[in-house]
């Protein structure tokens, strides 16, 4: 049980609760649900008051002692008992309901307004009759005098349905397009019916004929969209309640034009129904995203419920403080308000409950799972339970029983509990220690030089009002972790970060050099700002692509430019270069270490060819360590290192510039597209002394292990054979 309170009014949410698994059968639900201490105080008012997927309407029966709801998938309706507190029936249809009517004091009359045209008239044993309309339906009504369902959709047309002489009677015809909404009296069975121009028209059955007119949306203020009429509700003989596209409610007594109030909701989102307590002056409207309940009188608020998921429908119980909410979720809600009238008879339990609970918030969450994703998986060892029933696949990961993620990590990270306590403990020592000496300090603990950037960058003259009056990254409360929780500092001594620090190096020098003719230019550029012309536009390629002009004209003017721009990029390739060698120093190494490793795994030949000794007898070399051979994929080299796929993973221009001082001179010529060509000298006769040195050090090696293998012929001994 949830409860919430706004505005001292205490709203209790019966249907709150821990909730389990889809997955599970029913039997495991409920031996788990009874497991928990939580669960055994949770109130189940009704039981399995849910629909398979989404709930769209619900209904109270006039004697109060069945509850009806309609649902998908499959298209459904549900029937409740109160008395018993369970479910009494269940039918399906062939397509979805729209709305029905309770048109007995029991469920034993049903009529069914469904999204294809149909009408679905049902019976206590189940269908009796069905029929279609002309149009598509979006509201119906019964009118108990004269047995009449009046059917209101798209077009001008209201349909009567006589069920008395089961045929069609003659329709009646508005002056409206589309007709949204319709209600009857229940005191005088007056019909009003809502249209989609934002009027609500006036009809008397007796002698079938319009009595009036009401526009609805030239009473709305500062709309800028004409409303529709999407909800109607009498409270009594004389006062209706309209609800309208825009989010709006108008209380109006029928015998004037003026409204009486005007509720707005706020939001711009359409009503969908109304209902009245009338003993409580409130007032209930519904949209899809809250239920309001405020005074009919003042138009003050008096409670609110918020929705998870969309509403669709709502329905009270007269006289109690109870009510009934559909939504687009498997649960129908189920909510208490005391301050709007007493219990109902069958569950008068809930006023000495709701006396004994406290306030407390439950979390919908399941407290028996683990999520873990296919990353977390392959680090407890795990990967091999995928396709078994102790994994259940959901989203991007997969739900497991949290005693057997517990053991898992307890066995890959023994010693994770006692870092967490001992971090939480120093945690807690340091927010208590106070210094001696209070000194303020804007910098953080964690990532001081990105804080100092941070700050410096937004202390910037150079920046704009609306850049320096921008909310900083330090106080921002989503990045708030970064700055305080070490988990969060950054390694400078990971690959990553030492390949990219030439890089943020040269950015730190281009930002100090811009600034620095900032601020050169800055007074040169005030006193000849009458004697500025604007540039031209140039549609060189040149420009386009950044490459320097040689020109007469702008040789002057870009020469110390050009010079400090190829400094940097001299400086830049060689700091690349570094950090190129010092990532593939470190890889060589690792690999060397993998190798001995692999080496000392394997450990020596037993094998080797048997030599023959001197007295012919056969013996067995001393155990001869065998060559390691390496299998290599195809589509890599030996020669490949981290730097060179760094260097392929790089920009064209990076990469140009750094395979330039390593290969030959890159230079250009002329003045177009293309204009960059490398010169390289290859050394053939170097190239064949290389190789024919390789090749005759394989010989060398194979003529010693055959030499190794084949017997000495001298150790053999002949013996003659006489034949007789």
């Amino acid at each position: 049980m949830f409860v919430n309170e706004v505005n001292d009014v205490k709203i209790y949410n019966l249907s709150a609760g821990k909730s389990v698994p889809d997955w599970l059968t029913d039997r495991r639900k409920r031996s788990q649900l009874m497991k928990k201490v939580d669960s055994r105080r949770q109130i189940e008012l009704i039981q399995d008051f849910d629909m398979p997927g989404v709930c769209t309407s619900i209904r109270m029966s006039p004697d109060q002692q069945f509850i009806l709801a309609t649902g998908t998938y499959k298209p459904r309706v549900k029937c409740f008992e109160v008395s018993n507190l369970s479910i009494k029936f269940e039918r399906c249809f062939d397509s979805e309901v729209t709305t029905f009517e309770v048109i007995s004091d029991d469920y034993s009359k049903l009529v069914f307004l469904q999204c294809d045209r149909y009408v679905e008239i049902h019976a206590a044993h189940g269908r009796h009759y069905r029929l279609r309309i002309p149009r598509f339906g979006r509201d119906m009504k019964y009118h108990k005098p004269s047995c009449d369902m009046f059917i209101v959709g798209v077009g001008r047309d209201i349909y009567r349905l006589n069920l008395e002489r089961g045929q069609f009677l003659q329709p009646y015809e508005s002056d409206a397009s589309c007709l949204n909404a319709c209600e009857v009296n229940p005191e005088h069975h007056l019909l009003t019916v809502g249209s989609k121009e934002g009027t609500v028209e006036a009809w008397d059955p007796r002698t079938k004929q319009r009595c009036a007119t009401l526009d609805v949306a030239m009473k709305l203020p500062g709309v800028k969209v004409f409303p529709s009429v999407t909800a109607l509700k009498f409270r009594n003989g004389l006062q209706m309640g309209v609800g309208t596209a825009s989010g709006h409610v108008l209380l109006y007594d029928i015998r004037s034009r003026q409204p009486l109030l005007i509720k707005d909701h706020l939001n711009k989102v359409p009503i969908k129904r109304l209902a009245f307590n009338p003993s409580q002056n409130a007032v209930y409207s519904l949209d899809e995203a809250t239920l309001k309940l405020w005074d009919e009188q003042t138009g003050k608020q008096i409670a609110y419920v918020e929705s998870t998921s969309s509403f669709n429908d709502f329905c009270t119980i007269p006289d109690t403080g109870m009510f009934f909410l559909a939504q687009e979720d498997v649960k129908m809600m189920t909510y208490y308000v005391p301050a709007m009238g007493p219990a109902p008879r069958w569950c008068s339990f809930l006023d000495n409950l709701t006396e004994e609970i406290e306030s407390e918030v439950v979390e919908n969450v399941y407290d028996d799972y683990q999520f873990v994703t296919q990353k977390e998986l392959e680090e407890l060892g795990l990967e091999h339970l995928i396709g078994s029933n102790l994994l259940k696949g959901y989203m991007h990961g997969y739900f497991m029983d949290v005693r057997l993620y517990n053991k898992a990590k307890a066995v890959v990270e023994p010693f994770a509990f006692d870092r967490f306590r001992k971090e939480k403990v120093r945690q807690e020592i340091e927010s208590e220690r106070k210094s001696r000496l209070q000194i303020e300090s804007k910098l953080p603990k964690v990532n001081k030089e990105l804080a100092l950037k941070i700050m410096d960058e937004q202390a910037n003259p150079s920046n704009s009002a609306k850049q320096r009056n921008m909310p900083s990254l330090l106080q921002d409360s989503r990045f708030k972790a970064m700055f305080e929780n070490t988990d969060f500092a950054i390694n400078k001594e990971a690959k990553e970060y030492r390949l990219l620090a030439p890089v943020l190096n040269r950015l730190d020098k281009s930002k100090a050099k811009a600034i620095k003719q900032r601020i050169e230019v800055a007074p040169v550029a005030e006193l000849h700002a009458e004697e500025a012309q604007p540039r031209e536009d140039s549609d060189n390629d040149e420009d386009l692509f950044g490459f320097e002009k040689s020109d007469g004209d702008n040789e002057e003017s870009s020469g110390d430019d050009a010079s400090s721009d190829d400094e940097d990029r001299r400086e830049y390739v060689k700091e690349m270069k570094q950090a190129y060698k010092q990532v593939k120093r470190q890889r060589e190494e690792e690999e060397e270490a993998e190798q001995e490793d692999d080496e000392e795994a394997d450990g020596p030949d037993d094998y080797a060819a048997p030599i023959a000794n001197g007295n012919g007898n056969i013996k067995d070399p001393a155990p001869k360590k065998s060559a390691n051979f390496k299998l290599t994929p195809l589509d890599s080299d030996r020669g490949n290192s981290v730097a060179e796929q760094r260097i392929k993973q790089a920009s064209l221009q990076d990469r140009v510039r750094v395979m330039s001082s390593l290969e030959g001179n890159v230079t250009n010529v002329g003045r177009s597209l293309g204009n960059r060509q490398m010169t390289f000298e290859v050394n053939k006769e170097k190239k064949a002394q290389y190789m024919a040195k390789k090749r005759e050090a394989e010989l060398k090696k194979h003529r010693d292990e055959r030499r190794g293998i084949v017997r000495n012929i001298k150790s053999l001994r002949l013996k003659r054979v006489n034949f007789k």
